[in-house]
């Protein structure tokens, strides 16, 4: 008797042990399963900071080059003769963006869709006027500096009037919109909307 005893002791140790296991089997499954599990993809668009650094080291970045030239003349009256000064002025206007003046916020996101602010396109250069090109066309009598500065400025204001029209500038912010989406393109980003400030 003590030994079939010893034989049921035996056989009911490695039973519960396997009970024990399939009850603590459970117990995990119904916890797992009473917790929603999913893969969720990271759709965030996001410009890092050395992204934005790369941008700003770009400086300036010309859109649109505008060719000029233009006739400033001046007469002085004499008893005899009449002094005449006829000078002609060579520029080529610049316009683009200062990328050194792109805002840390100047990139947001909506959806999808990566959203960027762009300073806005101005003359980059204001010493336009090319002076080892401008040639006197008719010169005669004496002039002092400051007649020829003065044909300087109003040659200036000319080509400023001729070249910063409202079309060039509509153009070279077109210019602008479509490289650098084609840059961004290049960086990975997909759907891009570009706004450039206009308030200069």
């Amino acid at each position: 008797m003590k030994q079939t005893n010893r034989k049921y002791l035996l056989i009911g140790i490695p039973l519960l042990a396997v009970v024990g296991c399939l009850l603590a089997a459970i117990l995990i499954y119904n916890k797992v399963s009473s917790n929603s599990l999913s893969l969720v993809t990271d759709d965030r668009i996001d410009v890092t900071p050395q992204q934005i650094r790369t941008m700003r080291d770009i400086g300036e970045w010309e859109f649109l080059s505008v060719s000029d030239e233009e006739m400033i003349d001046t007469v002085r009256r004499g008893i005899f003769f009449d002094d005449q000064l006829v000078r002609i002025y060579y520029g080529t206007l610049r316009l683009g963006i200062d990328m050194k003046q792109l805002r840390d916020d100047a990139f947001s996101a909506s959806g999808d869709t990566l959203l960027v602010t762009l300073p806005p396109v101005k003359l980059l250069d204001d010493n336009f006027i090319d002076e080892a090109r401008t040639r006197s066309f008719i010169s005669k009598g004496t002039w002092d500096t400051s007649v020829r500065e003065d044909l300087y400025q109003r040659a200036r204001q000319k080509m400023l009037q001729q070249c910063l029209t409202p079309q060039n500038l509509k153009h070279a912010r077109q210019n602008a919109e479509e490289q650098f989406s084609e840059m961004l393109r290049a960086m990975g980003f997909e759907h891009i909307k570009i706004t450039i400030d206009e308030s200069d």
